[in-house]
């Protein structure tokens, strides 16, 4: 799996750090997605891709 994110579509939602904190975090001063894992594996995968179907703003893409 690889994880990319668009922060120029980010809402700052946030959904991806609750869904996902190994691998997402977000900016201080702006709240915009931060990638942590570019690579998850195992239950972090599963994660990711539960953070990629509860961004609001599609900023999150998984390849498989």
């Amino acid at each position: 799996m690889k994880v990319a994110v668009d922060q120029d579509k980010c809402v700052s939602s946030g959904l991806c750090v609750l869904n996902a904190s190994d691998t997402f975090d977000q900016r201080d001063d702006d709240g915009v997605v931060v990638l942590l894992e570019h690579s998850p594996s195992g239950s972090q995968a599963e994660n990711a891709r539960k953070a990629a179907a509860a961004c609001p703003a599609l900023a999150i893409h998984i390849e498989e």
